[in-house]
Formats: structure tokens, sequence, C-alpha cells
């Protein structure tokens, strides 16, 4: 990285959102390669179930860690993910909520999520989940096919989520929810262009205020990588998935839908507010196996088994400073570059460059890797904003993305030859 001149404070970045992890969930889906502890499908069913002494281990060490964690301002937001949350009980959420309350403080009309597996809970759970004070939940619904669940590994089946989006929707009503998300994924296995086009009728048809929709990544270590090496995995084409993806922004655009990151839509006045800060490169607390904190703005991940993070945490409750060692000059450019250019509104990408001193040469060096994709039109340059293209250019992000970290691995500062673009 080509960085130098006045850097930014540390303290200039107060972390004011915190993250919550709980690993445990009822079994691994076939896609997943979170940091997740399965459980088994009768987990979390009631006190004295398989996997309630194991919850509540871990707990024990979440409220330690927070307990450690140096003070900060009250928190506008807080996300509570897994995992599946939905095994706690809710006077275990409260619990959690609660170190959070004594340690930070929360902010009045701050945002609370919770993450919710249709058929992990039923209308009892929401009512005290609410009651402890979450006022938004996302909901991790992936299909609306019960075959493609299935061949996911998922748990839940059509009509448990059709249940759960109306006691979403009824608490909604009642003001006990501020608003809720709706989680699908898309390209995958055997997908066409009109069973996709149903499944967003069938989102759209539950009313939820937000929808995050994201692409199958196959990832290392899962069931899904062990067939595609099979060739047991029939996934779509490059074209066909970037069809989807135009398919997705048209059909929720007229809907009403904005299109505020590369996977995230949302009404007027729902977008994800604690996710927003992970994208404008802000500071946050993770907390958790497996959690990666940014408390100024430095990445930091925990471990992610519970014999290694119980040892993480033995050691940082002798040490006293769970959070020391990610004290620095805040998130580098590329990655703040790079978490910038997934929102709709881009980066000021001159004005990122002077905060984190990468000199003129190595700017410009960057823009020129970058003048290819601006003459396709899949990057555009608005006044002192750089932007994706919607949806050409946010469906092709990742190709704009690796000329961003080649230049973060290569660049070297020659002189350039003629004028650079303008940033």
């Amino acid at each position: 990285m080509a960085r130098g001149g006045n850097r930014p404070s540390a303290a200039s970045w107060p972390p004011r959102s915190a993250y919550l992890h709980i690993p445990f969930c009822h079994r691994r889906c076939f896609y997943c390669d979170f940091p997740v502890v399965p459980l088994g499908d009768r987990a979390g069913a009631a006190p004295g179930q398989p996997g309630s002494a194991s919850i509540a281990h871990y707990l024990a060490q979440l409220l330690e860690e927070i307990g450690a964690a140096p003070a900060g301002p009250p928190l506008s937001t807080v996300y509570v993910g897994g995992g599946t949350p939905s095994l706690l009980a809710p006077s275990q959420l409260q619990q959690l909520l609660g170190a959070l309350r004594r340690r930070y403080g929360i902010a009045p009309g701050a945002e609370l999520t919770l993450e919710l597996d249709p058929a992990s809970f039923d209308q009892n759970h929401l009512q005290g989940y609410l009651a402890a004070g979450i006022n938004r939940v996302s909901l991790g619904v992936q299909s609306f096919d019960d075959a493609v669940l299935a061949q996911l590994g998922r748990r839940h089946r059509l009509t448990d989520v059709q249940e759960a989006a109306d006691w979403l929707r009824a608490a909604q009503g009642r003001g006990q929810l501020s608003s809720w998300s709706l989680d699908l994924i898309q390209a995958l296995p055997g997908q066409t262009l009109g069973g996709w086009r149903q499944q967003l009728r069938q989102a759209l048809t539950l009313g939820p205020p937000h929808l995050s929709i994201y692409d199958l990544i196959v990832e290392p270590g899962t069931v899904f990588e062990r067939l595609e090496q099979r060739g047991q995995l029939d996934l779509p084409e490059h074209d066909l998935a970037a069809d989807l993806q135009e398919c997705s922004v048209a059909q929720l655009a007229a809907a009403g839908y904005g299109h505020y990151e590369i996977s995230n839509y949302a009404l007027p006045g729902h977008a994800s507010r604690h996710n927003r800060v992970y994208w404008s490169g802000a500071g946050w607390w993770g907390f958790g196996l497996g959690a990666t904190s940014a408390p100024w703005g430095l990445r930091q991940a925990r471990p992610r088994t519970r014999e290694a993070y119980g040892a993480w945490l033995q050691q940082t409750l002798q040490q006293g400073e769970a959070f020391a060692e990610a004290l620095g000059d805040g998130m580098p450019f590329d990655e703040r570059v790079l978490v910038g250019l997934r929102r709709r509104e881009g980066v000021a990408l001159q004005a990122l460059a002077d905060q984190a001193g990468v000199s003129a040469p190595a700017l410009a060096a960057l823009c020129r890797r970058w003048q290819p994709f601006v003459e396709q039109g899949l990057l555009r340059r608005e006044g002192p904003r750089w932007r994706l293209s919607d949806p050409e250019g946010l469906a092709l992000s990742n190709a704009v993305l690796r000329e961003l970290m080649g230049w973060s691995e290569a660049w070297e500062p020659v002189a350039a030859a003629g004028p650079p673009p303008s940033p």
C-alpha cells in the first residue's frame, strides 16, 4: 500500500455498533462455511433439551468478553447473528443486551437486529425477543421451494416461512417491530430465470420492508464444494447468473425497493443501519466465536472453534486488553474503497485517499486501472464520487474489485506516462 502524510487518529472512529455471534444451529447447511456449532434438530426446543448446556456455557463466555471490552459511547446499532440466534431463550437474549447496556449504553432509537430462522421460534419466543428490546428481524428464508430447501440442507419449509412472516407483519403493524428483512439466495443449482421470477413474486407477496439477496458462493470445505468436485452441482452459467441479478434489480425496483448495496434492497426508510456501518468503513465491536471486530477500523477476528475461542478469552481476561492489538490508524484505504463500492452511492475517492495518505501517483495508477470499466459504463465518476452502475456494474463488481486488489499488491511509485485520469 502506498501511504504517507497525515493519517487519522484511531480515536476518530469511536465504535457505536456491536455484533454478537451466536454460533449454534440445528444443522450445518450444505453451502455454509460460517463458524457454527450444530446441535441437532431438537436443540433449543426447551430447557433440558440437548445443546442447552453448551449454549449456557458459551453465553457465560460471551458475557465475560463483553465485560472485558473497553468502554465506549452508547450503541446506535446492535446485530445478533449466527448460526441460529433464535435457539436462545428470550431471557438469554435479554442477558446479552443487558450486558451491552451496562458496558456502553444503548442510544435512544437504536436499531437492534436479531437473525431468526423459520421453524426455530414461535409467537411466544418472538414476543419475548421484542420485549427484550429487539426492533428489527432478519428472517433466513433462502428459498420458497421445499425441494430446494432440502437440497440446501435447510430444516424449515415454505409453511414455516409463511407463518413466521405473518407473525412479523403483525408485530410491525402493532408497532412492536420497526422493520424486518427476508434473505434469499440466487444462482442456486438448477435455477432458471422463470423460477427466480416466481421466487421474487413470492417474496413480495409476504411484504418484507427489506430484502437481502445473495449469490451462492461455493466455499471450501462445504458439502457443495464436494458435490461440485464430483460434477454433481448444476450451477447456472455466468450469463444466466447476470440475468438473475438484472431480474432482481428490475422486479424489486418496480415494487418500490431501492438497491442501496450490492446484495440489499429496501423500501424507503428501511435500509439496514447496522450493515451500512460495515460498508462505510466505520468501526464496530465484535463479540463471540469467529466474530470479526473493527473497533477503530482495523479488523480483528476471533478464533473459529470453541476450544480456541475459550483459550483466547482466558488469555484476554488475564491480560485485560481484549481490543488492544486492534488499535491502529483505521481501516486501510483499499478496504475502505472495497466496502464503499458495494454501496449505491459509492466512494469519494480523493477524500479517502487524502485521509489515508495515499500519494497522487498511487491514486493515478488506480484510476488508470479502472479506466476500462469507466469506458464500458460499469464504473461511473460523478463529481468527486466513484460508483458502480446499476445493475451492470454491481453485477460485475468482482472485476473492478480485483483491479483494486491488484493495485494494492503490485503498485510501485513510478512516473505516469502522460496525464492520468482525474480521480
